[in-house]
């Protein structure tokens, strides 16, 4: 039996007027967020702030990780005009820092990596000065498909390892843990000017040895930011949430991702991939 929500996870639903222009924006491009399809607890903060993680490649994953509320289904066609319409929403919302995302298109030869860079190349036209972050799948290990991305030269490339390795098979049996800190590796090799950075969720049943040792892995790999945050299942059907972790056990998280190197640590039970990455990427 899954125990009962703690208080500090408890939020305040309060919509504005900034809330209600994002998503009219939003709808008028026609671009999904993986903040709404992800069912994200920080989306009334974010949108409040008139930001969003914009989600490329379909609304259709074509994976079917058990921690995650984005639906699994046919592939959607590549949509031409994209790039665009991201590049347009980030000159109408005023985003100096964007940050792009997709759904993992395991059906495309380059994983849809070449999408990223259409889109990294449409910002970059219309808002030259704007930094751009990327939260990228794995592309089934494909370097070519990586080195696409890391050409178009985003400022920040964010591949997450999720969870401990011995996790993996129930918790995202499609992914491989090695894969994801070869990726991260590799960016550095390719290009070390482009920061990296990788997430992880807690309370899915792993323990602080186990988290320490991804940290250690993922600095080894060069990852230079690191996020953790609660998981939260986002419905029965989903893996269960094991453990409600303290904002105290997050705190101590935190000053042991500083203490292994991290450049930028971001630990609590709200954190997520890209919660407040515009601040995050100013304190490199």
């Amino acid at each position: 039996m899954e125990q009962r929500k703690p208080e500090w996870l408890k939020i305040k639903v309060q919509a504005n007027d900034e809330k209600n222009d994002v998503e009219r924006i939003l709808g008028k491009l026609a671009l999904p967020t993986v903040c709404k399809e992800a069912r994200c607890p920080n989306l009334m903060e974010c949108y409040g702030r008139r930001t969003a993680t914009f989600l490329i490649l379909g609304r259709n994953c074509t994976r079917n990780c058990q921690f995650c509320n984005i639906q699994n289904g046919p592939p959607e066609p590549l949509a031409p005009d994209e790039p665009q319409r991201v590049a347009q929403a980030v000159v109408t919302l005023k985003l100096d820092h964007v940050v792009v995302t997709s759904v993992t298109r395991d059906d495309l030869p380059d994983g849809g990596a070449g999408q990223f860079a259409a889109v990294i190349a449409a910002i970059r036209r219309l808002n030259p000065d704007a930094t751009v972050e990327v939260l990228i799948p794995d592309f089934q290990g494909e370097r070519t498909a990586l080195q696409k991305v890391v050409a178009a030269k985003p400022d920040v490339l964010n591949h997450n390892v999720e969870t401990v390795p011995r996790l993996y098979p129930t918790v995202r049996p499609e992914a491989d843990y090695h894969r994801s800190l070869t990726l991260l590796a590799r960016v550095k090799e390719d290009n070390p000017q482009i920061l990296t950075k990788s997430g992880v969720m807690v309370g899915l049943g792993e323990t602080e040895d186990e988290l320490i040792a991804v940290m250690k892995d993922l600095r080894t790999a060069g990852c230079e930011a690191l996020t953790i945050g609660q998981y939260l299942a986002p419905s029965r059907y989903h893996h269960r949430v094991v453990a409600y972790i303290t904002p105290e056990q997050f705190k101590r998280y935190e000053i042991l991702g500083r203490e292994l190197g991290f450049r930028h640590v971001a630990s609590g039970p709200f954190v997520r991939s890209s919660y407040r990455a515009a601040e995050a990427f100013s304190a490199f």
